[in-house]
């Protein structure tokens, strides 16, 4: 959710604080990934998104609709014809902080974050089958690693305050396109071991 856009003829917004409604339209692997790949390589179609993701185009075309009516992406009026709608993303980045977030959105948010997380699951997986084409530079750079910690609720939101810090240091210094560049997906998972935890009613 945290992926810049490419320039298009029109400039995203900087960010968005997710509402319930937007909750609700995110809360969709697949919509996730039509909103990804707008801000990943800019504006595109629905034929043009249908074969990124290998769906049919009606069907990205329902959920670039369906993202449209969250305000989350736009129409680019000016390029589209009558038979083909561009659409870019709105926004630079999408917040939802469930720490803060009031007590109205939490079930939106809770269906928001799961289908986020299965949407970065597929990511990984689509990274993985890549990892043995890496060129050398870039896998040693590259992290796949995961830490079992016991802490508390505040150690861990305490950490991930500290890493989102240093990633904002690292895109607020970045030049636009420094020679040798890529486009990096930093994931961060953080949560209790599954198994582990004792659920509340509804959340098995």
């Amino acid at each position: 959710m945290t992926t810049p856009p490419a320039p298009s003829s029109g400039a995203a917004r900087e960010d968005v604080l997710l509402g319930t409604a937007a909750l609700r339209v995110l809360a969709h692997p697949l919509r996730l990934q039509v909103l990804a790949i707008l801000r990943r390589h800019g504006p595109s179609t629905a034929t043009r998104v249908a074969g990124e993701l290998g769906i049919n185009p009606s069907a990205a075309s329902y959920h670039l609709r369906r993202l449209a009516a969250g305000g989350l992406i736009e129409e680019e009026r000016e390029r589209g014809t009558g038979r083909e709608r561009w659409w870019r993303a709105a926004h630079r980045q999408s917040i939802h902080d469930p720490a803060t977030a009031p007590p109205e959105q939490r079930e939106a948010g809770r269906a928001c974050v799961q289908a986020l997380a299965l949407a970065y699951a597929e990511h990984l997986t689509r990274a993985a089958q890549e990892i043995t084409r890496l060129p050398d530079d870039w896998f040693g750079a590259s992290a796949y690693s995961d830490f079992l910690l016991r802490i508390t609720p505040q150690d861990l939101a305490r950490m991930r305050t500290e890493i989102f810090d240093v990633i904002d240091r690292y895109r607020g210094s970045e030049p636009l396109s420094p020679e040798g560049s890529a486009t990096v997906s930093v994931q961060l998972q953080a949560f209790p071991v599954p198994g582990t935890m004792p659920l509340g009613p509804g959340e098995a």
